[in-house]
Formats: structure tokens, sequence, C-alpha cells
């Protein structure tokens, strides 16, 4: 990898990660507070994260192993939001109905 390259696929791969955080961090807040604006303003978080995984794809000389790992990650950061606050929801209830 060139340092032409490398310095683009390391912004790029930051920008991944923080749309990803920005996703979940809109979506649970959308969530607590009942505000559907935040939630789909994570969903196009979420977008972003999907067109800068298409960028990383294209541009960047990434081996065929990484880029499959990137997919995967693009496609688990759309469920562990959703998943995470299903879960605290079930321990929040299942704590209240304890004496």
């Amino acid at each position: 990898m060139t340092p032409t390259e490398l310095s683009l696929t390391i912004p790029l791969l930051g920008v991944f990660v923080l749309f990803g955080g920005c996703y979940g961090l809109f979506y649970s807040i959308g969530q607590l507070y009942k505000n559907g604006q935040l939630i789909v303003w994570g969903y196009v978080m979420y977008i972003l994260q999907c067109l800068t995984t298409a960028t990383i794809l294209a541009l960047t000389p990434l081996a065929p192993l990484w880029k499959l790992f990137i997919i995967f990650s693009c496609l688990t950061y759309f469920i562990i939001p959703s998943l995470t606050w299903r879960y605290l929801k079930l321990l929040h209830h299942s704590t209240e109905a304890q004496p």
C-alpha cells in the first residue's frame, strides 16, 4: 500500500466508524425520548455509513478478506442498536417486576 492509498484508506475507515457510532447514538436517544426525528437521523447516518462502505470497497486497496469484513461490519452495525435497545428494555422491565 502506497502512502497515497494509505492517506485515503485511513480517513475512510475513520468515517465508517464515526457514522456507525452516530447511527447508534441518534437511534438510542431517539428511542429514549420517543423522538422520531432523531431515529430518522440515525438511519441517515447508517445510509451514509453504507455509502462510505461502498467507497471503501471501490477506492481502497484493502485485501478481499478485509473488504468482506467491512461489509459484514456494516451489516452488523445495522442490527446492534435495535438489539441492544430491546435487551435494555427487557432488563429494565424484569427489574421492575422484582419486589
